[in-house]
């Protein structure tokens, strides 16, 4: 299926887990997350889990969490974290879960850019938010696709990427961003509001893909300066990532 594109990379990701700009990630979405989600136990769905840290932690809170991912090795890696947790591990293609019934939250996080077409994947996304459900949707950000390029001097990409939204990622994969604005009106089309939304790495994105983590300290005070701007206008519109909160 199309999401497999990610197939070609997964090597590449699995040896970035843990370096500075996947912590960033995992630990500002866990913060705005934790805002909508309410108390446990909430049924999540956690679609294209990939590695699972997002899963392991909503369960780890108590929450009953379905993940649901292709990639047999990932899996293999979340089921080994996954100890006595309220976790069930599927593996199955995103488009075609063979889960039951409505949550009431669903994760979608770094899948949407593999897919050429974006409306298949939010249809089937849609159809699974319980009346009252979150959808937590976290995407490549059109609107700020030139600005890597640009702050590093690639220029031919960066004048590229600000008429378009075809890129190839760091793990050498060609993908496609997605536009908030249009995003917001695809969701409402399927009876989802966007309630907040989120940047995602505005101050380390250019960080090397190896960047160790810093010092705890040092690390605590860069977390919260990238979660201040990841709530913050002008610096979240030009985020690497844009995280979309939607209601049904």
């Amino acid at each position: 299926m199309t999401e497999r594109v990610f197939a070609a990379g997964e090597a590449a990701w699995q040896s970035q887990l843990g370096t500075l700009r996947q912590v960033v990630r995992q630990e500002l979405v866990t913060r705005q997350l934790a805002a909508h989600v309410g108390p446990a136990p909430r049924r999540v769905l956690d679609a294209g889990c990939g590695q699972g840290t997002q899963a392991l932690r909503l369960a780890a809170a108590g929450h009953d969490v379905t993940a649901v991912d292709s990639s047999p090795s990932l899996l293999r890696a979340l089921r080994d974290q996954a100890g006595s947790l309220r976790l069930r591990v599927v593996e199955a293609d995103l488009l075609d879960m063979p889960v039951e019934g409505v949550f009431d939250v669903v994760l979608c996080h770094g899948v949407l850019m593999y897919f050429a077409d974006p409306a298949p994947v939010l249809d089937a996304l849609a159809a699974r938010v319980a009346p009252g459900g979150l959808l937590s949707l976290l995407v490549r950000n059109a609107d700020g696709l030139a600005l890597r390029p640009g702050l590093r001097g690639e220029w031919p990409t960066a004048l590229q990427a600000l008429s378009g939204t075809a890129y190839r990622n760091r793990l050498g994969l060609d993908t496609r961003a997605d536009r908030r604005a249009e995003l917001t009106a695809s969701l409402s089309d399927r009876g989802l509001t966007v309630a907040d939304w989120y940047g995602v790495r505005v101050f380390t994105d250019t960080a090397p893909d190896d960047a160790p983590l810093p010092p705890a300290d040092e690390l605590a005070v860069l977390l919260d300066a990238e979660a201040a701007a990841g709530h913050t206008d002008p610096y979240r519109s030009v985020a690497s990532l844009t995280h979309l909160l939607a209601r049904r």
